[in-house]
């Protein structure tokens, strides 16, 4: 009975220590950890909405990023128009329509074009592209023309659209071109390229010349009339002493010749 217990006792023992050993290398459950946070990325932008920065609309920043604009991008700033779309399109529920030419555009007009134009006149030139709406590719199928333009209407500053199901049409009666592409489009602000610069007729229209002032008519040159000489009448002439005289001399000479045939 002893052995049987001593052989119990020793296998307890024996069983007590594997166990001990196999909780001793059993590894501890490591925390849970929390899941990491999602981040949601803001979608990219399309090349029909460029992003603006800051998410204030800044045209000249649109333009940059889009390329082939340098020429057009250097208009808006030395005119300040650049400042004044910027606080149209910040301050405006109305927005705004741009037409903007390229620099393959600017590359057609004639060499020196810009450096005749006056300050004022390169203002209205960029104001002539911009529309003080907004006006997606839908909208010109219903607008009036001819469109207002910041440079102002009337019959020097036309500026027609013709929609069509593939096409826009723009003339000036200057230039004519159809749109080729959307440089950027949301609410407020639409840029569309083109490939010829607008030319509003109060710039670069023949402007009828002012009358030239009559020529005075050229008399044609009289002949001088001499003066008419007025004879003056003629006095009579006393001829009764010639006769007289003439007398006594035949009656002389008679009388000498009768003298001297006598004497003979």
């Amino acid at each position: 009975m002893k052995k049987q217990y001593s052989i119990s006792s020793f296998s307890f023992f024996i069983l007590f220590l594997h166990c001990t050993n196999t909780f001793a290398q059993t590894p501890a459950a490591a925390p849970a950890q929390a899941p990491p946070a999602v981040v949601a990325q803001p979608p990219a932008a399309t090349p029909t909405q460029a992003a603006a920065p800051n998410g204030i609309t800044n045209v000249t920043k649109i333009l940059e990023k889009a390329g082939h604009f340098t020429i057009f991008i250097r208009l808006l700033r030395s005119t300040q128009e650049e400042n004044h779309l910027f606080s149209a399109l910040n301050g405006s529920s109305s927005g705004l329509t741009i037409f903007a030419p390229t620099d393959s555009a600017f590359s057609e007009l004639k060499s020196g074009t810009l450096n005749t134009l006056s300050d004022g006149d390169k203002s209205e030139l960029v104001k002539f592209h911009v529309v003080p709406t907004f006006l997606s590719i839908s909208q010109f199928q219903t607008v009036s023309n001819p469109l207002g333009t910041w440079a102002g209407t009337g019959n020097r500053l036309p500026l027609n659209v013709t929609s069509y199901p593939n096409s826009v049409n723009i003339t000036t009666g200057l230039t004519n071109t159809s749109l080729s592409g959307t440089v950027y489009t949301d609410n407020q602000l639409a840029i569309y390229k083109i490939e010829k610069v607008l030319l509003p007729k109060d710039i670069f229209g023949s402007k009828a010349p002012a009358p030239a002032p009559a020529a005075p008519v050229r008399e044609k040159p009289t002949k001088a009339v001499p003066d008419a000489t007025v004879e003056s009448p003629m006095s009579p002439v006393d001829i009764s002493s010639a006769l007289m005289f003439t007398h006594n001399n035949v009656v002389g000479s008679v009388g000498m010749v009768a003298a001297a045939m006598f004497a003979l």
